[in-house]
């Protein structure tokens, strides 16, 4: 397995994937792609339509899997604001591709797992692994991925939501020879390859765990038989001055998302507090709730961000051998805009795992697992790392 990432900033679209396709093939020593992976910037959406038809001609015999995105990350860098174009290929010995492209109208009604098998085509029985590029604005990106969860349990899910077009069909998903306006694209990964998935959701725990101990839907009434914002009123005074602030402005729940009462560091899913009743001292979070769920306080910002991407890979390059290649997915709120200067998670990345091909894009939403599931998430940079499986 060979992996190469390229990145150009030429302003015609001719030109930055001739540029890209030059440097991959050099990166890839004569080794030939079974897969390019595409990352546009707003700058190419007119030429859009053309950019499969340029790639399947520089690359021919490789199947091509991408998206617009409002910033791009390619050969390990980001781009934000500013003409770009990525390709990040692989050379891939032993492994099946099975591509699809999905849209509103196609996706079953239920989470019925028989019916998605037959819509996907793809046998569980291969243990397959779905990168997933979707269309926020056109297809119902939710349904989607609790479809293929409820299909493919084991199956890691990873990709995010298609960026850079502010109206529905502005932005432009690749398969194959075509690029499309609206839906989804995807590819099924099966064979000699292993991928391992990292969430970083940028925030840490604040208090302690509690217990959901009374709650309706999305509305948590009482953590531990209390209402949770008497909770956040005897935590406040304990708090340093740094996280007193940022309780007024970057305050979360985490969630435990296993069905079981048990605490798990990192797996807590992270959710946005959406309204509250002064009244009641309920909470509405942005997530349906079940009692007896483990929830905690969690605060975010910049370098509550690095310190959890920083133990996430830690525990990963501790674990396994460096990944041939690697996809990131961030949120368009990170980046330059939260860190104060680009390249800061694939800087961070490259420290810790190594000059791994690294390409990926900035997206609308990012989709990674947290707790054995699959979700959709913000503010997050969620990577996929492919190594062979024998390996």
């Amino acid at each position: 397995m060979r992996w190469a990432s390229a990145l150009s900033g030429q302003q015609r679209t001719e030109q930055a994937v001739t540029e890209a396709v030059s440097a991959i093939r050099r990166d890839l020593a004569g080794a030939r792609p079974d897969l390019v992976v595409a990352f546009a910037s707003p700058h190419h959406l007119d030429a859009a339509t053309r950019i499969p038809a340029l790639i399947e001609a520089a690359v021919p015999g490789s199947l091509l899997v991408g998206c617009t995105g409002s910033g791009i990350i390619g050969a390990g860098h980001e781009v934000e604001g500013e003409a770009a174009l990525s390709l990040t290929a692989a050379s891939l010995p032993g492994v099946r591709l099975t591509p699809f492209h999905l849209d509103q109208r196609e996706l079953p009604e239920t989470a019925d797992a028989e019916e998605w098998r037959d819509t996907i085509d793809v046998d569980p029985a291969s243990r397959p692994h779905f990168l997933l590029l979707v269309d926020p604005m056109t297809i119902d990106a939710g349904a989607l991925v609790a479809g293929l969860d409820a299909a493919y349990p084991a199956a890691s899910k990873f990709g995010g939501l298609a960026s850079g077009g502010p109206v529905p069909g502005a932005n432009r998903l690749f398969l194959k020879s075509r690029s499309h306006r609206a839906g989804t694209v995807g590819v099924a990964f099966a064979g000699n390859l292993t991928v391992e998935t990292i969430v970083a959701q940028g925030c840490r725990a604040i208090g302690k765990p509690m217990i959901a101990t009374r709650c309706r839907d999305n509305v948590l009434l009482e953590v531990d038989g209390k209402p949770p914002l008497e909770v956040l009123r005897e935590l406040f005074p304990t708090l340093p001055a740094r996280d007193q602030e940022l309780m007024r402005h970057s305050l979360f729940m985490g969630i435990e998302m296993r069905d079981s009462v048990e605490y798990r560091e990192g797996e807590l899913l992270v959710r946005n507090l959406v309204g509250m009743d002064a009244k009641t001292g309920s909470l509405a979070l942005g997530a349906l709730l079940h009692p007896m769920q483990v929830v905690q306080f969690m605060l975010r910002d910049a370098r509550t961000a690095e310190e959890d991407l920083t133990r996430l890979l830690d525990k990963s390059s501790a674990r396994v051998q460096p990944p041939s290649g690697a996809l990131l997915f961030s949120c368009l709120g990170r980046g330059a805009h939260l860190f104060g200067r680009p390249d800061h998670d694939s800087d961070l990345f490259r420290s810790k795992v190594g000059a791994v091909p690294l390409g990926g894009f900035f997206c609308n939403g990012e989709i990674g697992p947290v707790g054995g599931a699959t979700f959709l998430h913000g503010y997050t940079s969620a990577f996929a790392l492919f190594r062979e499986a024998a390996s």
